[in-house]
């Protein structure tokens, strides 16, 4: 049976973790999620990169960010690059906005600076080493609960997190050649 890999597609970077995923295996279905409905023909989320604020509102006024977080309850496993990192944290610094609270982790937004500050860098990933960081207008990660895993740091910032099968990263994957977190992504 074919694998499928949905990615919110309300707004932001999505197009290109699709192309990602379908460099990383030629068997694996990815596809567009926008409702709840298209939500449960999936096996696997990606949260993309995009403006936080502006899709968490769009995710709870049509029922999709409730929707992931039942999926999420039922062992689905989601990755939140970006702003999918801070829609999926339990907190975002000095915000009331909209969040899923997948993963026991408080975010900083724009912690590297705005966006003419954004910038690429290598990044060690636990796991498989080197990979090319893309960082936009990146957030960082600032506390984290005991069952959370730091996978990566730059410098001393905390960049790239896994708790059970939910990842974040506060950098882009999908606009790098390196197929290699889409590929372990598909293995959860």
């Amino acid at each position: 049976m074919q694998r499928k890999v949905g990615v919110v597609a309300v707004q932001g970077d999505y197009a290109m973790h699709i192309a990602a995923l379908r460099g990383a295996d030629s068997g694996v279905d990815a596809l567009e999620v926008r409702t709840p409905e298209e939500l449960a023909t999936v096996d696997q989320l990606i949260i993309p990169g995009g403006e936080s604020s502006t899709v968490g509102l769009l995710m709870q006024r049509f029922g999709l960010g409730e929707a992931i977080v039942a999926r999420a309850s039922e062992g689905m496993p989601i990755w939140g690059t970006c702003m999918g990192m801070i829609l999926m944290a339990r907190e975002v610094e000095g915000r009331d906005q909209y969040r899923l609270g997948l993963l026991d982790i408080t975010v900083r937004r724009n912690a590297f600076g705005a966006q003419v500050h954004s910038f690429e860098d290598t990044v060690s990933v636990a796991g498989f080493g080197e990979t090319l960081g893309v960082f936009i207008r990146a957030p960082i990660v600032t506390q984290h609960g005991s069952a959370v895993e730091v996978l990566a740091t730059y410098g001393e910032q905390i960049v790239a997190v896994r708790e059970g099968n939910r990842i974040g990263t506060s950098f882009h994957p999908e606009l790098t050649d390196d197929p290699r977190m889409h590929t372990w992504f598909l293995s959860l």
